[in-house]
């Protein structure tokens, strides 16, 4: 009986014992044979985000960070994005679009003021764009916009120099044209700016 006995709890220990230990061997099994599920189907759980905290380094020295505060820096997002100018050329240059105006509109005084002198019309319109071009760039210039009296200076100047090249073939004439253009746009620029 005793033997019986013996031999019953021993079968039952082995078939508890080998139910135990066929689960992990089934599994191992499953695997190699691909009967895996998906990995779709077991990561279906929301997933929480962590919260990045940016903590403020003191210039000198090293300072303690709090416990649970993550150190980590984002980087800004930066995109290009290509966007096609529809200006015109004009637009674009405005330095290049005042010195042409100011060429255009040299010229045609210049060669009125060629006509007039007899000078040649050829002659002065050469002269007036030269002169008209200086002018349109310096009208043109963001430091000139600073200095309006030195603006209105030069301006005069190069109106000057422009109808005494036209007007005369001495180079004393041109010179004293040039001297009294840049005294009218002096005072020009002192009415205006300077005596407010």
């Amino acid at each position: 009986m005793n033997m019986t006995l013996r031999r019953a709890a021993l079968t039952l220990m082995s078939a508890v014992c080998w139910l135990q230990l066929s689960v992990p061997v089934l599994a191992q099994t499953t695997v190699l044979t691909g009967s895996v599920a998906r990995s779709d189907t077991l990561n279906s759980y929301p997933v929480v985000g962590r919260q990045q905290v940016r903590v403020a380094v003191p210039p000198f020295g090293y300072a303690p960070i709090p416990a649970g505060v993550s150190t980590t820096r984002k980087r800004p997002v930066v995109r290009t994005v290509y966007v096609r100018d529809r200006r015109t050329y004009w637009q674009r240059h405005p330095k290049v679009r005042a010195v042409a105006i100011g060429a255009g509109v040299g010229a045609g005084a210049g060669a009125v003021t060629g006509l007039i002198s007899g000078r040649g019309v050829l002659r002065g319109a050469a002269w007036g764009a030269g002169s008209g071009a200086g002018v349109g760039l310096v009208r043109s210039s963001r430091t000139m916009r600073r200095h309006p009296i030195m603006r209105d200076t030069a301006t005069g100047a190069l109106v000057g120099l422009g109808i005494g090249g036209a007007a005369s073939r001495h180079g004393r004439r041109i010179g004293q044209v040039t001297a009294v253009g840049a005294a009218v746009g002096l005072g020009y620029g002192l009415l205006k700016d300077g005596l407010r």
